[in-house]
């Protein structure tokens, strides 16, 4: 989606929810400061709609309080239910997330609710950084993509290991990156949910070329796995510059996998949907990473195979990923490259919270996976 600013200089003054209650900010509270959950007034330059998706609507402004820059993201409420992605987004508060400034609802003239979330913003997506490259066709260096995988790493980490949230949508238009920086941030949580082993989800969810294969399987009980696939298929596309497995279809989504990745074995299928198993596949070779990604590395095809494997449990979970050899290079970046070295600094990237992102491990393991992260 293309966001561009568009102001009319008249000032709106709305009265709105804190993203986080407790969070302090410039703007002034309407009622008894003592209670969270007390709207405040905050203002800021009225807009036309800049962008459009299948959820609803997006423009950007400032707000005036506080002079952050901000994208509103305008959404149909059904009365019936909570809105799962603002209750999600309420309890989510780290770097590599859009992070949730303030949110309001407002009725229309037909009587129609919407939910207006008001978003910390972000210059543009990962699709239309990749695009730039495209267009110029020339390749995205291989440094940021290692910088933009790895800040995706430490999201999914700290998503699916404290928060307990599936995103369920990874793909580039769901990235937001500042290229100045080399930032990253997770948006768009309108397909995510907190999966529960007892809870079955419904299978057709995630775009179709980043879609897991268990997905295509139809499992009902799958895991926070689906998003590693997704950001192995982001991965790929930002090397290949194009989708990896670009299917017209979800059947024909499986066919563009099995073409490269070959058919899968009986215990792979059984572990994507035990359903399938009697299902007779046509047997395709795999054809080896390296002559898909010719031009790459070693850790690189190693990396791009431990997460883009059919069993989910074979996948590597986030923390794997984050202690790949791939990402040695920003871990080390200390005595080799001053400009890398800055960017690592800047991003805090070898910054890791024992409560955030590493609280589901032991004592003894948090130890090996600090080491690990360091070294």
């Amino acid at each position: 989606m293309e966001i561009q600013a568009i102001t009319n200089g008249s000032l709106v003054h709305k009265q709105v929810f804190k993203g986080h209650p407790g969070d302090t900010s410039g703007a002034t509270s309407v009622s008894s400061p003592s209670l969270e959950e007390d709207p405040i007034t905050i203002s800021y330059p009225a807009t036309e709609v800049v962008g459009h998706g299948s959820f609803g609507v997006v423009f950007t402004t400032q707000v005036r309080e506080t002079g952050d820059r901000v994208a509103i993201k305008k959404v149909l409420q059904d009365r019936r239910f909570k809105n799962r992605e603002l209750e999600i987004m309420k309890q989510l508060k780290h770097p590599q997330v859009v992070d949730l400034k303030y949110y309001f609802y407002e009725t229309d003239p037909q009587g129609e609710v919407y939910l207006n979330l008001i978003l910390e913003f972000m210059p543009q997506s990962l699709y239309q950084r990749l695009r730039h490259f495209v267009t110029q066709r020339t390749n995205m260096p291989r440094i940021e993509i290692k910088l933009y995988i790895y800040q995706l790493a430490k999201c999914l980490n700290y998503l699916h290991t404290h928060a307990k949230v599936c995103h369920r949508d990874i793909k580039p238009q769901n990235l937001l990156v500042d290229p100045e920086t080399y930032a990253l941030k997770l948006c768009d949580f309108g397909s995510a949910k907190q999966l529960k082993p007892s809870e079955p989800n419904v299978s057709y969810i995630c775009s179709r070329y980043y879609r897991a294969p268990e997905l295509i399987f139809g499992a009902t009980n799958y895991t926070v796995q689906i998003d590693i696939w997704s950001s192995g298929c982001v991965m790929a596309e930002l090397i290949l510059g194009q989708p990896m497995f670009p299917g017209e279809s979800g059947i024909d989504q499986l066919v563009e996998i099995i073409k490269i990745l070959g058919t899968p074995t009986k215990q792979e299928i059984c572990s994507m949907n035990s359903n399938y198993m009697e299902h007779k596949f046509p047997q395709i070779r795999p054809i080896p990473l390296a002559k898909v990604f010719k031009r790459e590395d070693e850790q690189t095809i190693q990396f791009l195979s431990d997460v883009l494997r059919y069993d989910p449990m074979e996948r590597f979970t986030a923390l794997q990923c984050l202690c790949s050899p791939y990402f040695d290079e920003l871990r080390q970046a200390e005595g080799q490259d001053e400009e890398l070295r800055a960017v690592v600094q800047n991003l805090k990237l070898t910054d890791f919270s024992d409560q955030l992102e590493l609280e589901s491990l032991t004592i003894e393991e948090t130890e090996k996976v600090r080491q690990r992260l360091l070294s």
